[in-house]
């Protein structure tokens, strides 16, 4: 399967919080930005300003459930187009999760879980999430990028792993995809799933860009914080994947707790190190 390959470069997530600094940055190439906090006809000035001198802006959804039992709500299908023509985005990207259930067809009231849950690795689960994907990439004006959600907990009698799962996912829908190596180090720690054999068997031709993000361990349980500094661990995980494929694109999130602007930059710094150290070997 031919994916058309778009060369992102170095991106952080934008939050307003760090606006300002994200702006004086040097070296960012492009931003991601949660689709769900953008109006429907209008950037916040910061953004404008970015995308006016060059710097590409993704929006990132976090509310259709894909991996839901319902199709996509057609409605959230029009909000997500249109931030990605308001953005000029090249792809628009979402999670393999779902975040709701109930309603109507099951005679129980709906209940959003404010969460990104994780899809039952089955051969069922797939099939409603790859119908969903269709539903959704025939809505979308640009490709659509999927991220491998963290978890803390997997569903009983899986019938793929991780790798297999989203291997299958990409042969069936074309879809591209957003490796979180944060999440597959989350993976590792909470459900003892080794990343390098995630990595070994997903399709990295369908690599859109790679998810880089801190975290803490606590009482043997790894928190996907989004508000910690980046953590070894989890930049080795992104050296073995840098070490398969040279990635399109590399992005820093962060959520919370903000540290002073220089303390992402030292982040960036480092995560372009990884990045530069595997293609230097890769050369060699």
């Amino acid at each position: 399967m031919m994916h058309q390959h778009r060369q992102l470069g170095t991106g952080i997530g934008w939050r307003p919080e760090i606006a300002a600094g994200i702006e004086q940055l040097p070296g960012i190439d492009w931003v991601e930005v949660v689709a769900e906090n953008l109006g429907p006809d209008h950037l916040p000035p910061p953004l404008t300003r970015l995308r006016d001198r060059g710097v590409t802006v993704v929006p990132h959804g976090v509310g259709l459930g894909l991996g839901g039992a319902e199709r996509p709500d057609p409605g959230r299908l029009v909000a997500l187009a249109r931030r990605a023509e308001l953005t000029g985005a090249p792809l628009v990207t979402e999670h393999i999760a779902f975040v709701r259930a109930g309603g109507p067809l099951t005679g129980s009231p709906r209940v959003e879980a404010g969460h990104l849950l994780p899809v039952p690795r089955t051969r069922d689960a797939l099939d409603v999430l790859c119908a969903n994907v269709h539903i959704a990439q025939d809505a979308l004006p640009v490709p659509l990028a999927l991220e491998n959600i963290a978890a803390l907990f997997s569903w009983p009698d899986d019938e793929f792993t991780e790798g297999e799962f989203l291997s299958e996912l990409v042969e069936r829908t074309g879809v591209e995809l957003l490796i979180d190596v944060a999440n597959l180090h989350t993976n590792h720690v909470n459900r003892g799933e080794d990343p390098a054999d995630a990595l070994d068997r997903l399709p990295l031709e369908a690599i859109a860009y790679v998810h880089v993000a801190g975290g803490v361990e606590h009482d043997g349980v790894w928190h996907d914080s989004h508000a910690h500094p980046v953590t070894e661990p989890v930049l080795q995980v992104l050296r073995e994947l840098c070490a398969r494929v040279s990635p399109p694109g590399v992005l820093l999130e962060r959520d919370e707790d903000f540290p002073p602007i220089a303390e992402l930059a030292a982040e960036l710094d480092a995560i372009g190190r990884v990045v530069d150290g595997a293609r230097e070997v890769v050369r060699a």
